[in-house]
Parts: C-alpha cells; structure tokens; sequence
C-alpha cells in the first residue's frame, strides 16, 4: 500500500518507473528545473516517512541547496519605473518657460479733480 502511494506521489511529481528496475524511477523532463524538482521530492517523500535513496548531489540531506535565483519584484520595478518616467520632461514639449519675477507696472496717481464726460448737443434723441 505505501508503495502505492509512493508511485501516485512520484507520477504526479513527473517521475516515471525505470521498466525492468522495480522501485527506480526518473524524472520525464530533466532539462526543466530538473535537479530542483528532485532534490524536492527526495525531501518531500522522506517528510512522509519514505526511505529513499538518490545520487549525492540530489540528496538535499547529504549537499546544501543550490544557490536559488534572485527574484525580482516586478511589481515594485514597475512603481519605480512610472516614478522615474513621471518625474522625466518628455522630449516632446518644448523648453520650460522662464520664470522671471513679473514686472512691476506703478499705480497711476489719483487724479485731484473729478472726471468729466463731455456731451456735444446735436442730433440725437
């Protein structure tokens, strides 16, 4: 029965049974990942109470992990991006206007007499 279910864990993990060895089994697609995806199910099988036995650079209790690699953030990459490119003067516009301190126009004096408006009588209504 364990075995069995040895075998289940193994095909859904894409291990195949070497014919003609029982109890060997190989991983279908070793170029993807392949030594990770061992090393995994040598732990997780062992984790459940297996006894497995695999080569030594497989073997996740006998050799340290392999150097994983760095996951970027892309989300935050992309923040950071709109950031830059928001705060950047697009080439399309032209030169930043001049700031200059406005020019000082003087307050005409009040004049001393009254304003007068000037009526010519002639035609009209």
């Amino acid at each position: 029965m364990r075995t069995d279910l040895a075998d289940w864990y193994l095909v859904r993990e894409q291990f195949e049974p070497v014919i003609g060895i029982p109890g060997l089994y190989r991983l279908t697609h070793p170029e993807q990942d392949g030594a990770r995806r061992t090393r995994q199910a040598v732990h997780d099988l062992r984790r459940h109470g297996f006894e497995v036995q695999a080569d030594y650079s497989l073997d996740p209790a006998l050799t340290p992990d392999p150097p994983q690699p760095a996951v970027r953030n892309t989300l935050m990459e992309r923040r950071q991006r709109i950031a830059q490119a928001s705060a950047a003067r697009s080439p399309q516009r032209g030169t930043p206007p001049t700031t200059s301190a406005p020019s000082a126009r003087p307050i005409p004096a009040k004049p001393t007499h009254a304003p007068t408006v000037h009526l010519t009588t002639g035609r009209g209504r």
